[in-house]
């Protein structure tokens, strides 16, 4: 049964990363997982918090029925409604990393609230690792309505499932990237009729969207490249809403960057980082930042804000992205109470905040125990949300 804090419904992402697979042991050796990246990083200047090393949990594997059982334990005890867990639906049936969320379905175990969020994009090298190149391990593609239906019918034992979690009775789905899915008005026309054909009072689809872009889609789904707003995401968010979203999931990282940084200065020092690599990391005050998270228009109804555990992709990209510092349990407590800020007067059913993220490791971007912080992040997001 859901259970809704008297503050917020945080739902956090979750990544099922961590138990090899073939695709992976194919492009980067047998028992590849996001652990040999999280193991093997190294600190990039003075006073760099890395290697990341996990406390509780060790080095775990989500094959393991245990460690998802104590995972929602922790969860439960950072005043988490439930995770999203990422979900790799490639086209024509073929899927990645599916086997932890299956047995969580199959086993009714753990007993704790969770959602989907399809990551709709290319599985390539480059994702894993610096200069791992552009080898496709897996491409997203789009059949058409035929594969629209194979998905939903895939899901719906999901939906179906007492542990999903729903906004107005709607099972909640999100979508990753709205953006190159040229054909996603479609995706939810088809889905929203085949949830009245299977007897749910419907489906619930929100799209990540970034609250500050620098391209806006074109109606062909070609884009048009300009520099970016900075001081509202009206267009940003309404674009997206017309194409049938029922809700935006904002994310306000690159618009806190620009602001804190300098718009200009940030888009030049990123384009370097990506083709230079012996360049120093780029370093972010983390409280700094984060004061800048939050669009004007992260108040609107239908618009679900994320709160942002820390950012360090050294252990995947090295130098190439910015380095958050200063991420410590009273700066992330702090952050969380200003979000609530956007959502506290709305009805507690839509008083949502998505966390990025519950144990994105290699992207320095967890609440999970570590041996530096321990339950702290935990604890801080308790606090906060009362």
């Amino acid at each position: 049964m859901k259970e809704t804090s008297a503050k917020a419904r945080v739902i956090a992402y979750y990544l099922p990363q961590f138990h090899p697979i073939p695709e992976n042991d194919a492009v980067w050796g047998k028992g590849f997982t996001e652990w040999t990246n999280v193991a093997k990083a190294k600190p990039l200047f003075r006073g760099h918090y890395q290697p990341h090393i996990p406390a509780d949990l060790g080095f775990y594997d989500l094959r393991l029925p245990e460690i998802r059982e104590q995972q929602a334990e922790l969860a439960h005890e950072a005043g988490i409604e439930g995770f999203c867990y990422w979900h790799y639906w490639f086209g024509n049936g073929k899927m990645l990393l599916e086997r932890p969320f299956e047995e969580v379905l199959a086993s009714g175990k753990p007993d704790f609230p969770f959602c989907l969020c399809w990551a709709n994009h290319d599985w390539t090298t480059g994702t894993w690792q610096k200069g791992g190149g552009t080898h496709m391990i897996a491409k997203q593609e789009y059949p058409g309505d035929e594969d629209y239906i194979a998905h939903f019918n895939y899901c719906l034992s999901a939906f179906r499932d007492h542990r999903y979690i729903t906004v107005d009775g709607k099972p909640l789905f999100l979508l990753f990237d709205p953006y190159f899915f040229t054909d996603v008005s479609r995706f939810i026309e088809v889905w929203r009729e085949l949830a009245a054909k299977n007897g749910l009072p419907g489906i619930y689809i929100v799209a990540l969207v970034k609250s500050t872009t620098t391209a806006t889609r074109r109606e062909d789904g070609t884009f048009e490249r300009h520099l970016p707003d900075l001081k509202s995401s009206a267009k940003v968010y309404n674009d997206i809403l017309s194409l049938g979203f029922d809700g935006i999931n904002s994310i306000g990282k690159l618009r806190a960057e620009m602001i804190q940084g300098g718009r200009t200065i940030n888009l030049i020092r990123k384009a370097l980082h990506e083709r230079i690599s012996w360049l120093p990391a780029i370093k972010y005050d983390y409280p700094e930042v984060v004061r800048h998270f939050f669009a004007p228009e992260d108040a609107w109804p239908n618009v679900y804000p994320s709160v942002m555990a820390g950012w360090d992709r050294s252990p995947r990209v090295g130098t190439e992205e910015g380095v958050y510092v200063n991420f410590t349990p009273e700066n992330f407590e702090a952050h969380v109470r200003d979000a609530l800020k956007y959502i506290e007067k709305r009805d507690p059913e839509h008083r949502i905040l998505f966390l990025r993220s519950w144990n994105e490791w290699a992207e320095g971007n967890y609440i999970e125990p570590d041996l530096k912080y321990g339950h702290g992040f935990i604890d801080a997001l308790a606090k906060a949300i009362g």
